[in-house]
């Protein structure tokens, strides 16, 4: 069972990135589940036709502890993938990060993990700053980390702050980066420039995802481009992806850059004047 976390910058397409890919991985044959690592736990939403499933912390406030079954927190989505949103707390009170660490918990508690997985998706929350974000990494549930980003210079400065806890947690044995997923913005020399970007972070741009007005008709049909429509160009886009993912042996401890080697290099590919 291969664990995989997805890491990104918010709004740069973490979620849409992930459950399309998990569609697809699911499409291949494998078996997969996706835990939600958001409080707003609208992480497997397409997966589940648009569907807002009941978040692990909702169900032990409303329930108890005790009453909570696996098959109350766990629905079946697209190509039979599990879901699971971990929720948060209530608007002004505790952490956000704290649902990532009680919904894991509760899921290995209830068994989850004990299934014939071939993958654990988590759909974790911007940055990880924070240390319930970074639980998937630090208690070694997330071996394998992908950063969602794209050629514009917030979500680089992310993704390479991103790489500073991957390196620190790295460095202690645990998760390494299995690589970059550009989600294009149609910035100039995009491909090129985030290709660099991954070079000096000691790992590869993994799958350049071109930008579609398909992802968002999906989207608004509450559904995956592969559910939606398995025959369009960008369905393919997300099976390359996947495929890359599935054959990926290349992890990585990266090596994040400064600020300014960050500006110099977007000069270096005619985003900053």
């Amino acid at each position: 069972m291969r664990q995989v976390a997805f890491y990104g910058k918010g709004g740069i397409g973490k979620s849409t990135t992930q459950q399309n890919t998990a569609a697809a991985l699911a499409s291949m044959g494998n078996k997969i589940m996706v835990v939600g690592c958001d409080p707003k736990a609208d992480c497997t939403r397409l997966l589940l036709g648009g569907t807002r499933q009941p978040s692990v912390l909702d169900t032990l406030r409303d329930i108890g502890p005790s009453s909570v079954k696996l098959d109350t927190v766990l629905v079946k989505g697209y190509g039979d993938v599990k879901c699971v949103e971990s929720g948060g707390p209530e608007p002004g009170v505790g952490c956000g990060g704290r649902g990532v660490i009680t919904a894991i918990q509760t899921l290995e508690t209830l068994g989850a993990y004990k299934e014939d997985l071939d993958y654990v998706f988590y759909d974790v929350l911007g940055d990880v700053v924070c240390g319930g974000f970074a639980m998937p990494i630090r208690e070694g549930y997330a071996r394998e980390i992908y950063i969602v980003c794209s050629g514009e210079y917030m979500a680089l400065f992310a993704a390479n702050n991103i790489a500073k806890g991957i390196r620190k947690f790295g460095e202690r044995g645990y998760a390494r980066l299995g690589g970059l997923i550009c989600n294009s913005r149609m910035v100039e020399n995009e491909r090129e420039m985030v290709s660099e970007f991954a070079k000096r972070l000691n790992t590869k741009m993994i799958h350049f995802v071109p930008r579609s007005k398909d992802v968002q008709r999906a989207e608004i049909n509450r559904k995956t481009v592969i559910d939606y429509d398995p025959t369009l160009p960008q369905a393919e886009e997300y099976r390359k992806l996947a495929n890359e993912i599935n054959v990926n042996e290349d992890f990585t401890i990266p090596t994040p850059i400064g600020q300014d080697e960050l500006e110099d290099l977007m000069r270096d590919y005619g985003i900053v004047d």
